[in-house]
């Protein structure tokens, strides 16, 4: 699902017009926490984190065997992020957002974790909410061939964005009293849909063909610019934003 998610919006990406949400970046929440001058940073960062925590926990299950110490591990680690003690690694210019978190997971587990007692970790530290049981449940559905934890990471990574996408989209046809219409559309964001589905759904929603044609154009054309906003948000430079589609292609094939 998610590569055909991908390819529906691939021939007509670097024409979308992002919305108004493109100059804020991950990286931006992250200097300005590391800066400490607001709590609003310091809140904004706690949220960036609980966004993208999967990932990472599915790359440090791949390197610890033990799911408690994959655990711990994880929580030590974003709460050492919220302590500000590994932003002062945050460097824009030398790539994308998900490498710096791979890249200071990478350090952490080589350089930190070997020094700390189980016993000692998150003592008096601030920590996130983590759902380590959802978690586990999916990457249950890991691929059962032998990954690396860097790919599974990328994986994952992936599959985290399209799905924060979908829920960003989800939330405004609901907003707008439209929840039945994208359930019904949801499938139609993939391109490879036979036209025979449009007047079999047209029956069903009670609309004319045309109009859900329409309707799915529109829901295409919105995920698109969701996606290169999310996409735009971990790169330094909007102009990454198309070798960013591209590197989703290949780490989802």
């Amino acid at each position: 699902m998610q590569r055909r998610t991908m390819e529906a919006m691939s021939s007509s990406a670097s024409s979308s017009n992002p919305p108004a949400s493109f100059a804020t970046t991950h990286w931006s929440i992250v200097l300005e926490a590391g800066q400490g001058k607001d709590a609003d940073g310091a809140i904004a960062l706690a949220e960036l984190c609980r966004k993208y925590w999967l990932p990472l926990y599915a790359y440090v299950r791949r390197r610890v065997p033990d799911a408690n110490e994959a655990q711990d591990l994880t929580q030590e680690f974003f709460a050492r992020l919220l302590e500000k003690e590994l932003l002062a690694q945050a460097a824009p210019e030398r790539g994308r957002f998900r490498s710096f978190l791979l890249t200071a997971m990478q350090n952490f587990l080589t350089n930190e974790w070997r020094k700390a007692h189980a016993s000692k970790r998150g003592g008096g530290q601030r920590t996130l909410s983590l759902d380590f049981t959802a978690g586990d449940s999916k990457l249950n559905f890991e691929p059962g061939h032998d990954w690396t934890a860097e790919r599974i990471f990328e994986r994952n990574w992936c599959i985290t964005l399209l799905d924060h996408v979908l829920t960003q989209l989800r939330d405004e046809f609901t907003a707008s009293g439209k929840a039945e219409l994208f359930t019904a559309l949801r499938p139609f964001i993939s391109s490879n849909r036979q036209e025979g589905s449009f007047a079999a759904l047209a029956e069903q929603l009670n609309m004319t063909e045309g109009a859900v044609k329409v309707a799915a154009h529109r829901l295409r054309k919105r995920y698109r610019e969701l996606l290169r906003a999310e996409l735009a948000q971990t790169v330094a430079d909007p102009a990454d934003v198309d070798d960013e589609i591209a590197w989703l292609f290949s780490a989802l094939a």
